[in-house]
This record gives structure tokens, sequence and C-alpha cells, in this order.
């Protein structure tokens, strides 16, 4: 029986088991670096060879440290400030805290006040690998505190998918579901203000690196800034949402979500504004607008999609909600059958997928490192999705094989 049960246990493990917790954290950190120095290089080519390699220097700044570790120390401020909105938490206490969009706010009047000050925020550009490393070795430190202090935490705080026993696939899961220090909830934290907030800050210095080469902002640039914008004051205003993802509900916190919010989102999701600082793109105003109709349609289908789910999963009898269609399942709870979640299984990915596309366009058609987060959303999107087939399946058994009748495509109608 025994012998069973660690059988199904490693047949269940994500991201390629042992193997893929053993590349990846060796991969994707090379990868942040190198698509970083792809995109200062003059080619900006993925496919150059020998790859471009910069000079030992260029990756490491004393400042570097410092900035990271007081935008951390910063944001941890703004969590712990006793202010704002009483609300429920990932711990399922009701704490009063800074809202996450507010600190938004509170960060953006602060690099405001600091370009007004004469603060040389476009200097980012040029510390832009040194950040990197230095907030890559620190989602390696963080996860391996992480790790060590599992194992103090008791059976039922513990993450089922990443308490399997062996270390390297546990540390790169994440052993513990939702670890604290005091009411300071690590990952909550790390999922929606560092990486996140941080992500449209540099953004906006690759503006103003910018506006110092060449005197004013190019169309192509306060598109990609506008539109990133949007998409993390959206996330922000609706953090709440977050409480029910796969993220903070299923996933231990270990590498692969450490390293993501603190690494991968901020330095890899602004690369189009890094790309146009060094590849500056004419963009006139039917292009512009084409692009700008594209992004408000995905922004569009996320929005009221994710905003019909959200709503039938706080109140299923509210007038918005009441009159869709729905399947009964073993455990209660109702699956929408119609509506946006009539019209493929995950329409909000659908919108994610439009919005990613609009970011890339501004920074033209001649290279293909613009595109990297496209390609790399849709190959995360669609392996999210399969992770949720599994889950769903295993929750729902029957009723989900009834839905999925229902509802055939997954993410694209007709397509797939």
């Amino acid at each position: 029986m025994k012998l069973n049960k660690q059988k199904s246990s490693k047949a269940e493990r994500e991201f390629g088991g042992t193997l893929g917790a053993t590349c990846i954290p060796v991969f994707l950190p090379l990868t942040v670096l190198y698509l970083l120095c792809v995109c200062r290089s003059p080619a900006a080519s993925v496919l150059q060879w020998p790859p471009v390699l910069p000079p030992t220097a260029q990756l490491w700044d004393p400042l570097a440290p410092i900035l990271l570790l007081a935008w951390i120390a910063f944001q941890s401020f703004l969590y712990l400030l006793p202010l704002g909105k009483v609300r429920p938490h990932v711990s399922h206490e009701h704490l009063p805290v800074i809202e996450c969009f507010q600190a938004l706010c509170i960060s953006g009047v602060l690099v405001t006040l600091s370009l007004w000050l004469g603060m040389p925020l476009g200097y980012l550009f040029e510390l832009l690998l040194p950040m990197a490393v230095c907030a890559i070795g620190g989602s390696f430190l963080l996860s391996l505190y992480l790790y060590i202090r599992s194992f103090w935490a008791p059976h039922h705080a513990l993450a089922q998918g990443g308490n399997t026993g062996n270390p390297l696939y546990d540390f790169f899961m994440g052993r513990e579901l939702n670890p604290r220090i005091g009411s300071f909830d690590l990952k909550y934290f790390c999922e929606l203000r560092p990486g996140l907030i941080g992500w449209v800050v540099i953004n906006l210095g690759m503006l103003m690196k910018e506006v110092e080469l060449r005197d004013s902002a190019s169309l192509a640039m306060i598109l990609v800034n506008s539109f990133q914008l949007l998409y993390v004051a959206d996330a922000l205003w609706n953090e709440e949402a977050v409480l029910t993802t796969m993220d903070i509900v299923h996933d231990g916190f270990g590498f692969m979500l450490a390293f993501g919010d603190l690494a991968w989102v901020p330095f890899t999701y602004s690369l189009q504004a890094a790309f146009l600082v060094v590849h500056p793109q004419s963009l006139g105003p039917v292009g512009a607008t084409a692009i700008v109709m594209l992004n408000s349609a995905g922004y569009y289908v996320f929005r009221k999609s994710n905003s019909q789910k959200n709503q039938f999963r706080r109140d299923p009898t509210h007038p918005s909600v009441a009159n869709l269609e729905t399947i009964a399942t073993a455990t209660g709870k109702r699956l929408l059958v119609s509506g946006w979640w009539g019209l493929v299984r995950h329409p909000n990915y659908l919108g994610d997928l439009l919005m990613a596309l609009a970011w890339s366009l501004p920074c033209g058609f001649h290279h293909l490192l613009p595109y990297f987060y496209v390609v790399y959303f849709t190959v995360l999107l669609i392996h999210r999705e399969a992770r949720d087939e599994r889950h769903c399946r295993a929750k729902y058994g029957v009723a989900w094989d009834t839905y999925c009748r229902h509802v055939p495509y997954r993410i694209l109608p007709y397509i797939y």
C-alpha cells in the first residue's frame, strides 16, 4: 500500500518532477540574464551565436543591492502599516492593511517626488543586469530560508504538492503553503507588491532613459508603459481575487514562486520597454490606434470574465449572474456554463494573450525578442490550463466531464 502511495505521489509531480526542479532553477535565472544582455546588444538577436555575454564587471554594482533592499523594505513598511481597509486575509483573519492599489499610488507619489528632486531614474537601465543578479540571488536565499523553516511548521500548514520528501523538488515547489512571520504573510506580500510595482517603476525608468537619449518619449514607449501600468493597477485594485488563485490556494511558497515574483516578473515583463531604449521604433497614428484597440479588447475580455467569475463566487444570487446556466457538483459548488465561461473554459486567458500581443506590437516586426513574452505567456497559460484541468477533474469528477462537453474549447473559441 505504501509503495502504491509513493508511486502515485511520484506520478503527480509537476514541472517535470525532480529533473525539472533541478534544471529550472539553473536555466531560468540564466534566461533572465541572457534576455537582458540581448536586449542591450545592437543586433538584439535571440538566435545569435555565440551568445552575447557581458563583461563580469557589468553584472555587479554596489548600488543594486542597496536599491533592491530599500525597495523591499519600503513595500514591507507599507504592508505592515495598520491603516486602510479591514479585509479578509490569506489566513482568514481580518487585518487592517494598506491595500495593494494604495501601495502602488503611494509608490507612484514617492517616485514622482524623487524625479522632481532630480533623481536620475533613467539610470535603472544601466542597473538592470546588476539588479537582476541581486534579485536572483535574493530569490535563492529566500527559498532556502523558506525550505529550512518549513520543517518547524505544523503539518496542516504544509502544501500537499511540495511535501514529497524529495529535497530538490520540495525546495522548488515550496513545502509550506503560506509561511508567515507574525502577521506578515511572505507569499501574499511577494505575489503582489515588490515585483509587480517594481515592474512599473522599471518601465518608467526605461521611459526616462529614452527621454535622456532622445529628448522625448516615443509613442511606442508610452503605449508599453500605459498598457502595462493598466494591467498592474487592475491586478492590485482587484487584489482579493488572488486569494482564490492556484498560487495562493494550492502551491507552496518555494523557489518557483519566489523567483517568479521577485526576479522573473520585473526583469522579463519589462523587456519591451528596455528593448525600446536601444532600438527605438516609429509608430504612426493608424498603427497606434489598432494596437490600442487590441489591448482594449483584451482587457475587456479579461476584466469582464474575471469579474463575472468573482461575482458568482461571492454571491450566486446577484442579478448580474443569477440567470446564468450552471452545473451542480458533488462538492456543493456549481460550474458556470454560460456567459463568458460558456464561451471557453478560460476566457480570462484569452484576454491575457490579446493584451500580451498588444504589448509587443509597438516594438515592430524586425526582432523576435519583444515577442518573447507572448511566446512564454502562451506556454505558461497552456500549462496552467492543463494543471487546472487535472485539479478540477479530481475535484469535481463527473460534473467536470459534463462541463467539458458543454464548453469544449479551452482558451481560443473553435481552435483550442
